[in-house]
């Protein structure tokens, strides 16, 4: 049998490029090699949407990202998190086996606690309903960027804990990292994140490609605008860049002009698909509601045994 692949992304806003070399593409090119299941992780959203209207929109809009892209239904379970109820239930049943201690170690809860920041009871337990959101599935491997392994890491922790108490019961997953990708810079130098503000999105427009490119801050280390050429090699291979850049060694604009070239290639198609798909809403929300079906089958039966095992199931 396959191993299964698995990973969610919350619905918050427009993919960008570093989403989508980070961790988009992956789901793509595991087609055939792995059984692909990907959630809308709609409930994460919870901790930083207060909107009901805007998260509707970034549901529908990260599905039809995610078919843009070429993601196949016939392929990989595609489903939305809210539509499985055992999520919430498995992560209430790790939360009673984890302590306060442990999961003060998350980073996103110690980075809100450093920034000042007061911290819902929600995104204190976010990793636990993120264990819940792997683990219900037997899953295999977690495609992550390098910042986001500490959840898979809990998530093992937390499936070895339950098997310890109550016997085997869960796989141990494994993070699956592109290194030379996993951390994408965005176009002030920082790793590219919705939150600063620095990201080129995976649709944009070829104006808006124009802009975004042509202000990348400069890093003229070593003769070369470093900044610039972190982008520039996910679009083309080393050896070519190289050369490029020796040729244009200093000549920033043209560099730039060259990347957005670069930029505009592999972005239309992507643009033009995702357009066509949109138009049909009805057929996107049948592929989630199929795969929320499907996906609920697979959960139904392991919180089956879940249950048994925890002794709530009498009958």
């Amino acid at each position: 049998m396959k191993k299964i692949l698995l990973s969610g992304v919350q619905p918050s806003g427009k993919p960008h490029i570093g989403n989508y070399f980070g961790a988009m593409r992956q789901f793509v090119e595991a087609q055939g090699e792995y059984d692909v299941r990907i959630f809308i992780a709609d409930y994460h959203a919870l901790t930083s949407i207060r909107n009901g209207t805007e998260l509707h929109q970034n549901i529908l809009d990260v599905a039809t990202d995610y078919l843009a892209i070429g993601l196949d239904p016939e392929k990989t379970l595609l489903y939305k998190q809210s539509d499985i109820p055992e999520h919430m239930e498995l992560a209430w049943i790790f939360e009673c086996l984890t302590t306060v201690p442990y999961l003060e170690r998350a980073h996103a809860y110690k980075d809100a606690v450093a920034n000042g920041r007061e911290p819902s009871v929600g995104l204190f337990n976010y990793p636990l309903l993120m264990a819940a959101d792997i683990l219900l599935y037997d899953t295999d491997i977690v495609p992550v960027g390098q910042d986001q392994k500490q959840h898979v890491e809990i998530a093992r922790d937390t499936a070895e804990k339950f098997n310890r108490v109550y016997g085997e019961t869960f796989k141990l997953p494994e993070a699956k990292i592109l290194s030379h990708v996993a951390i994408v810079p965005g176009i002030d130098g920082r790793k590219m994140s919705k939150s600063y503000g620095n990201t080129i999105p995976l649709f944009a427009e070829d104006t808006e490609i124009e802009r975004l490119v042509m202000s990348i801050v400069t890093d003229s280390s070593a003769g070369v605008p470093r900044n610039v050429y972190e982008i520039h090699k996910l679009f083309r291979p080393d050896a070519e860049l190289t050369k490029l850049y020796q040729q244009k060694e200093g000549k920033y604009k043209e560099l730039k002009e060259a990347l957005i070239a670069d930029i505009k290639s592999f972005i239309t198609p992507l643009r033009k698909r995702r357009q066509a798909i949109a138009e049909d809403r009805e057929a996107v929300l049948r592929v989630l509601k199929d795969g929320g079906e499907r996906a609920r089958a697979l959960a139904f039966k392991k919180m089956g045994v879940v249950r048994e095992k925890v002794g709530v199931k009498i009958y």
